[in-house]
């Protein structure tokens, strides 16, 4: 029996996502002369602080999307006010690594007005070996050709991202920023609880590694339902929970119809979304600049930020081809 053809694909608005692939790097985009530069008055005690958090996570905006250290940032950073013509301070590097350990980092996303179909996924390190190509987002130890050269060092320290997408809009919704030791499945009540709660969640759409009942219960407790394929060794339990009885149902679909039609019929290959942005989120570098645990997480947090700008100003609709 001849193999069936691969299904091939066609981008439907090409020019209009050409012209977005050019806004991602337009200044004009990025840097906004009618934001709020200078911070307010807080009415605590103390000296209050010379620019508002926009202003910092604008510059180090700038820092994530070209790759700059610190110094080159407050460079890019003047010239820009100087030729919009403002006469705005600056903030200097050692302002910048201060306020970017506190920072609370606005990550702007889309409301597609529907039930989210939340995809989840992470992005870890394998294991650890002379042939293993690590994954994760690493910020010490030595590049990729010194470990296929020489070996991994014990020096290499990597740490783990979890993001849940809106598979409507593409939008990243949550994220925990973990060590490389920390696992998957505890982590999806907390994704979830980053949701906020009048927002209504459809489906979770997750991998086997959450086939766990906590996973479980953080769902049925969101009134939404689990696409979670089952484990190769899973087996039914016991029903004394909501959670127990719709895993069970599962479970049993997927022994009538056979894993492959099961996640065909459930749209379970859409977590493809998701894995496809953790690529992106490697795009803008396989090692984070900081150390400092706080400081990583908010460059992490403006990675995601600049990915849902990027998702807003265009993006790319695919059709098959038969």
């Amino acid at each position: 029996m001849p193999k069936p053809s691969p299904t091939r694909y066609r981008t439907t608005n090409w020019s209009d996502y050409n012209a977005a692939l050019r806004k991602r790097v337009s200044l004009s985009v990025w840097f906004d002369p009618e934001m709020i530069w200078h911070a307010g008055k807080t009415g605590k005690r103390g000296r209050p602080e010379t620019f508002s958090d926009a202003a910092v996570q604008i510059c180090l905006t700038l820092k994530v999307l070209f790759g700059l250290p610190l110094r080159q940032t407050v460079g890019l950073v003047e010239s820009l006010i100087q030729m919009a013509g403002l006469d705005w301070p600056v903030p200097g590097y050692s302002t910048l690594c201060r306020r970017q350990a506190r920072i609370a980092v606005r990550v702007p996303y889309r409301a597609s007005g529907q039930p989210l179909n939340l995809l989840i996924d992470n992005k870890a390190s394998s294991a650890v070996g002379p042939r293993s190509m690590p994954n994760g987002i690493k910020f010490r130890g030595d590049g990729e050709w010194q470990v296929r050269k020489h070996g991994p060092s014990r020096r290499r320290q990597w740490r783990k991202v979890h993001i849940a997408v809106d598979a409507g809009t593409g939008d990243a919704r949550a994220l925990e920023f973990t060590s490389s030791r920390q696992g998957d499945s505890p982590l999806l009540p907390a994704l979830l609880a980053q949701i906020l709660p009048e927002e209504a969640i459809g489906m979770v759409t997750a991998g086997g590694a959450y086939d766990t009942r906590r996973c479980h219960d953080a769902i049925i407790d969101r009134g939404a339902d689990a696409v979670i394929p089952i484990r190769r060794n899973g087996h039914a339990w016991k029903e004394d929970c909501p959670a127990a009885i719709a895993r069970n149902e599962i479970l049993r679909t997927t022994r009538h119809l056979g894993r492959t039609l099961w996640k065909t019929r459930t749209g379970y290959h859409v977590r493809t979304r998701v894995e496809a942005q953790m690529n992106c989120l490697k795009l803008f570098g396989e090692r984070i600049m900081s150390r400092d645990p706080d400081r990583q997480t908010a460059e992490i947090q403006i990675r995601i930020a600049l990915m849902n700008r990027f998702s807003a100003l265009g993006r790319a609709e695919i059709e098959a081809v038969r």
